[in-house]
């Protein structure tokens, strides 16, 4: 196996340079590039700090980039078990195979890193486009995608200054509305369960947006009253049990997650709490469930059809010869008032 990207001063890079800097066989390289399961650990290190280093990529997209790709786009989210992006993943798979390209979903979680190298494998596969919810990526991901100059769109936020394109929606404005329709509804002590922080713009944004509101309200900023959970239903029963037993004078929750908003509704029938009686529950996200349950749930519906309709055409347009252009679109969101609060 051989390859060559190019260095900042144009210089090709090659399998030897990578071998040579991490001090050992090209044959080494080679192997822990395909075959990770055939070198030991240490070795596996060392060649991936020489590959980052020097930004280098196997010969699968080596050469003459733009003549070299797929009619395959690339889409990253951070889980594949999360109903959300399904209308997101089918609008944009519909728009792509109307226009002769196809779709490749990747999982990264909710890590850089896990972003990073998967970023790394579709570029490899030398996909002509890329999806990516993250709007927030580490240093090697910002220099592949500029190297390889392959068109981008990202969905999870609003970017101040987006890799390429940005179709989205304001996260610390859909929180700061919800914060605020709760506090002119009359609730004063407002909770507010977010998804994990780490690695993770979106869930920061809503947080910021909680505050923000807060402050314009008048209420109080607590932090004891802002948890984290991963976005399961009994991670949204156990938070809001927490936040109650912390605050007996808690009268509302706002869950930044659909299905931790669910969870915390059932939670709230079992133990027979009124809802809104005794405490409200609002929600991020208006999956099919929270129409139907009983309460119905307040929520911000965010149209993630639109995202992916609007993200996949404007990558064909440029995939068909538009000229590169930043673009940061805005598709804004709707609070959709229910029987919960």
């Amino acid at each position: 196996m051989s390859g060559k990207a190019k260095r900042s001063g144009g210089d090709d890079i090659k399998m030897s340079d990578i071998a040579r800097h991490a001090g050992v066989s090209p044959m080494t390289v080679s192997r822990a590039l395909r075959e990770p399961s055939t070198v030991s650990e240490k070795m596996r290190r060392k060649v991936d700090a020489a590959v980052r280093e020097f930004g280098y990529l196997p010969n699968r997209i080596a050469g003459s980039l733009s003549s070299k790709r797929s009619n395959v786009v690339g889409l990253i989210v951070p889980s594949i078990r999360n109903s959300l992006y399904a209308n997101m993943i089918q609008a944009i798979s519909d728009v792509l195979r109307a226009n002769g390209f196809h779709l490749m979903i990747a999982n990264s979680g909710h890590r850089l890193d896990d972003e990073e190298a998967l970023v790394a494998a579709l570029l490899a596969q030398r996909v002509c486009g890329l999806v990516l919810h993250n709007t927030t990526h580490n240093k090697r991901v910002r220099d592949l995608v500029a190297k390889t100059g392959v068109p981008v769109i990202e969905t999870g936020n609003l970017p101040a200054e987006p890799l390429d394109m940005a179709v989205s929606y304001s996260n610390f404005e859909a929180a700061r509305a919800m914060t605020a329709h709760l506090g002119r509804l009359g609730y004063r002590k407002i909770g507010f369960v977010t998804l994990p922080l780490r690695d993770n713009d979106r869930s920061k944004e809503r947080r910021r947006g909680y505050f923000a509101a807060l402050k314009e309200l008048g209420l109080p900023a607590d932090p004891s009253l802002v948890l984290e959970a991963p976005g399961g239903f009994s991670e949204g029963a156990d938070a809001l049990v927490r936040l109650m037993q912390t605050h007996p004078g808690l009268d509302a929750g706002f869950f930044a997650g659909d299905v931790l908003a669910v969870g915390a509704l059932f939670e709230c029938q079992r133990r027979g709490w009124a809802v809104p009686g005794r405490v409200a529950i609002a929600s991020f996200d208006d999956l099919d469930l929270l129409r139907h349950a009983v309460p119905t749930v307040t929520t911000l519906r965010i149209p993630r059809h639109e995202i992916g309709r609007r993200s996949a055409e404007l990558l064909v347009n440029r995939l068909l010869g538009a000229p590169p252009e930043r673009l940061r679109i805005d598709v804004g969101f709707e609070i959709v008032q229910r029987e919960s609060t």
